[in-house]
């Protein structure tokens, strides 16, 4: 594991101190950027099979299992894509583009699932002093940068949308960076990242946009922190109960609620390391949070307050899900899977549109 002693000071200190220039990409022009990358294809036909996993990064026994379950379902159900919500490289992120890491905790695990990764930055791929802390931003550059390097693994910007299939969409995903709103360091000494800053201000502006001129059927907001959950980390606002924002994911709780709920259909989430499919609320306003982080660990672990209204939930196993979509529907199932066998068991299959 890459450790934070064993990074350069020297870029450390850089990086707290310049902001990065993150450019979205929306989802047209991605044909042209498979074509120029080699990149895997993104499907093309009316009928889309997307993998969710989550939290997946440990290049551990449990990840290889999940995917070893993935790799057999693929070969009897093909899968057109795949989404990844964060911590991609447990347990404090990557060091550089030819980090080894990315081969042992994504290219290796994933060998046969060739196809497209949506990718989402994650708390654990922002690491600076303790792994998870979310405090080192722009190290999450890294996994952009990656982008350039592997067929599989899609992250053109630290936010970007794809729509799929790219003309006549069925889907568009829009992929957020709400680290800076949730870091257990967060960013008070570099305004660029700081909820009134230029890099969350461009990204409220281009989301807005972008989510007013999707065509797409579905809309679907994805995220590494949970608007909504019944897991230990909790609700945005009330993150693993600390009362001290930003710290509690306050400030994540009104963008979700300001610039996604009500717009999207659905929000995908990680960070609690468990599956889970939430009925919606009031406040979310027919958006309906569903939370895959259980690809790589599962935390056991619930949080102190009552449970959300939900049609599924799993706080014991690792696992993934896939979604179905066509112009006229969503089917959700959700797959536990043995860590011993590498063997998986459907155990929620349910169209949720």
């Amino acid at each position: 594991m890459t450790t934070f002693d064993s990074i350069s000071r020297r870029r450390f200190l850089a990086g707290a101190a310049v902001a990065g220039a993150a450019v979205p990409v929306l989802g047209a022009g991605t044909a042209q950027a498979q074509a120029r990358t080699g990149k895997f294809p993104f499907p093309t036909d009316g009928t889309l099979r997307v993998l969710v996993t989550g939290d997946a990064g440990t290049g551990t026994r449990a990840q290889w299992a999940v995917t070893d379950a993935i790799r057999e379902l693929h070969r009897r159900e093909p899968l057109s894509m795949a989404v990844g919500l964060g911590d991609n490289i447990y347990e404090a992120g990557p060091n550089g583009t030819d980090d080894s890491q990315f081969a042992t905790k994504f290219e290796d695990p994933n060998h046969g699932l060739d196809f497209p990764w949506v990718m989402v930055l994650g708390n654990h791929d922002n690491s600076a002093v303790f792994p998870g802390d979310g405090g080192w931003l722009l190290r999450g550059d890294d996994e952009v940068a990656y982008h350039q390097h592997s067929r599989r693994w899609w992250m053109p910007s630290r936010y970007y949308s794809v729509r799929v299939p790219e003309e006549n969409p069925i889907v568009e995903f829009f992929v957020l960076d709400l680290n800076p709103l949730a870091a257990y360091l967060p960013p008070l000494f570099v305004h660029y990242w700081q909820a009134d800053g230029q890099f969350m201000n461009e990204q409220r502006a281009w989301l807005d946009r972008a989510i007013t001129e999707s065509p797409a059927r579905w809309k679907i907001a994805c995220t590494h922190h949970p608007y909504l959950s019944n897991g230990s980390h909790g609700d945005a606002g009330e993150y693993d109960g600390i009362p001290v924002a930003p710290m509690n994911g306050s400030e994540a709780k009104r963008f979700f609620e300001d610039h996604v709920v009500g717009r999207c259909q659905f929000i995908l989430s990680g960070h609690d390391h468990s599956i889970q499919v939430l009925e919606p609320t009031i406040a979310s306003k027919g958006t309906r949070q569903i939370v895959s982080g259980a690809s790589g660990k599962n935390s056991h672990g619930k949080a102190g307050t009552p449970d959300r209204a939900n049609m599924y939930q799993n706080f014991d196993d690792v696992g993934f899900m896939v979604m179905e979509m066509t112009a006229d529907s969503v089917r959700l199932q959700a797959h536990a899977v043995d860590i011993p066998t590498g063997t998986s068991t459907p155990e929620f299959d349910r169209r949720l549109a």
